[in-house]
């Protein structure tokens, strides 16, 4: 288990990016930073891109880009500048060698109703998808076997004039048949509080399952499609608790499927907050009503890799990539009061490892490297 450092000030001061084999803190001019993205480039180095600013829901939020390269992370790149909308959850996807996509959401202010995906060549103007207002994405556009792209999305769904709170979103799946330039909506059938769509092949053609957080704060939720993501299942349960916090999962080249996540829910805790947004206020509609349970607040570590050999039917194998109180009652970074451990993001490495990117009690990225041998390779 990596051990960090937990004050905002000595937090700040760890962030040079240098990487010791085992862990590292990313470089940012950002006084807040989330919501990690892991890849790697055409040259097979580790990159990250996440956004920063000086809170989340605020204009001056942009998508930063960092590379490892000889153990040590780059200073934070700039990638976007747009300067009336907060530019969240970013996506590095290469369709192929010729091309390296940059997708992320656009929003004013806390108003997820109102946000829109944009996606574009990096070091060039941004296209705005042609989906419905209100749409997020989170995880990476998987590849079918015909050339189609399937990009996993969840909808805040505006009801009646009131603010977004959570309470309606719904799951679906962007299909693009031409690269890009179309896209059509395959929805998840009863998948209201289910978002942060994962999508995972199996080892059968047009066979994938995807995984999901839950506004519910009760566990993380799974769905599977038959038809190369035409339609898909309603949501189950799995055994691995959820608290309406960010998960990530991949298929390993050993098979096995692994999945990093908070392991906490409702049950665990009686902390509580009002909404997302909190700080920022400025939205006066009032809240929407129906729809299901939405819990904000639930604690966000420890952080762990929970390994699969079933498909995502139990979890037997799990690794504590590191621990706080996970406290996140506030997304302010600078007062020390946020300790969260979150929104990871996981890639395999070249031999068999797997590397960690998450949130680091929202003042920085930080990065974790697996062994083999933690997560027991099979031979």
């Amino acid at each position: 288990m990596s051990v960090f450092p937990t004050s905002p000030s000595e937090i700040a001061k760890a962030m040079t990016g240098e990487f010791d084999g085992t862990q590292a803190i990313l470089h940012s001019p950002a006084i807040q930073n989330h919501a990690a993205f892991l890849s790697h480039d055409n040259n097979g180095y580790l990159e990250c891109v996440w956004f920063g600013g000086s809170l989340e829901g605020k204009s001056d939020i942009v998508i930063y880009r960092s590379t490892l390269e000889k153990n040590k992370w780059s200073d934070a790149e700039a990638l976007t500048n747009d300067p009336d909308r907060s530019e969240q959850n970013p996506i590095i996807f290469r369709p192929n060698k010729q091309r390296t996509l940059l997708i992320h959401t656009a929003q004013p202010g806390g108003n997820q109703d109102q946000c829109a995906v944009q996606m574009r060549e990096i070091g060039k103007n941004p296209k705005e998808l042609p989906l419905p207002k209100g749409t997020f994405v989170r995880a990476t556009p998987v590849i079918r076997k015909d050339g189609a792209w399937l990009l996993p999305l969840f909808h805040c769904t505006p009801k009646n004039g009131a603010k977004w709170t959570g309470r309606h979103d719904t799951a679906s799946v962007a299909i693009s048949i031409n690269s890009g330039a179309d896209w059509r909506i395959a929805p998840v059938p009863d998948s209201i509080g289910c978002v942060h769509m994962t999508i995972v092949p199996t080892e059968k053609i047009d066979h994938f399952i995807a995984f999901f957080r839950r506004r519910q704060a009760d566990y993380i939720y799974r769905t599977e499609s038959n038809d190369g993501g035409e339609s898909w299942s309603i949501p189950v349960a799995t055994d691995l608790p959820n608290n309406n916090s960010s998960i990530a999962a991949i298929r390993l080249k050993d098979g096995r499927l692994a999945i990093c996540c908070n392991p906490i829910n409702k049950n665990t805790s009686s902390d509580r907050r009002e909404s997302l947004y909190d700080e920022l206020g400025d939205d006066t509609r009032p809240e929407a009503e129906g729809g299901c349970e939405v819990i904000w607040g639930v604690p966000r570590a420890p952080l762990i890799v929970a390994l699969s050999e079933d498909n995502g039917d139990s979890f037997p194998i799990q690794i504590t990539v590191a621990t706080s109180t996970g406290k996140c009652l506030s997304n302010d970074s600078i007062d020390g009061k946020n300790q969260e451990l979150s929104y990871p993001a996981i890639i395999e490495t070249p031999d068999g490892g797997i590397d960690v990117a998450f949130t680091l009690h929202r003042r920085a990225i930080a990065h974790v490297r697996l062994t083999p041998n933690q997560i027991g390779v099979r031979k």
